[in-house]
C-alpha cells in the first residue's frame, strides 16, 4: 500500500510539473522570425555602411573595428538557408576588413568593405525576394 501512494504522488507531481511547463515553452516561442532577420539585415547593412564612411573618412581605426564586429556579430542572425553560401562570403570579406586595419591599412579595409557591402545587399534581395 505505502509504494502504492509513492507511486500516485510521483504521477500527481509529474502532471503538475508538465501541466504549468507547457505554457511556459511555448511562452518562450520568438513571435515573428521574419522580423528578427530583417532587422538584423538592416543593423548589418546600417554598421557596414557605417564602416565604409569611416575607413574613407577619417580612418579612425578603433571606430572602425567596433563598427566591423557591431556588424559581424548582427549578421549571425541573418540567416537564410538559400544565402548560407554568401553569409560565409561575407563574413570572411568582414574578417579581411579588420585584420587590413590591425596591419594600419585602411585603404585594403575600406575595399572589403565595399566588397562586403555589396554581397549583403545581394543576400537582403534574395531574402526579400523570398519573403514578399
Amino acid at each position: 500500500m505505502n509504494i502504492f501512494k509513492k507511486i500516485a504522488l510521483s504521477t500527481a507531481i509529474i502532471a503538475a510539473f508538465a501541466t504549468v511547463s507547457a505554457p511556459a515553452f511555448a511562452a518562450e516561442e520568438h513571435g515573428d522570425k521574419n522580423a528578427i532577420v530583417k532587422a538584423a539585415a538592416a543593423g548589418t547593412i546600417a554598421k557596414v555602411e557605417e564602416a565604409l564612411t569611416i575607413a574613407t573618412g577619417n580612418g579612425d581605426k578603433a571606430a572602425f573595428i567596433a563598427a566591423i564586429s557591431d556588424a559581424r556579430q548582427l549578421q549571425k542572425e541573418f540567416r537564410y538557408e538559400q544565402t548560407e553560401r554568401l553569409r560565409q562570403k561575407l563574413n570572411d570579406k568582414l574578417r579581411a576588413a579588420r585584420e587590413s586595419a590591425d596591419s594600419n591599412n585602411m585603404s585594403e579595409a575600406g575595399n572589403s568593405v565595399k566588397e562586403a557591402l555589396v554581397v549583403l545587399k545581394e543576400m537582403k534581395e534574395i531574402y526579400d525576394a523570398a519573403h514578399k
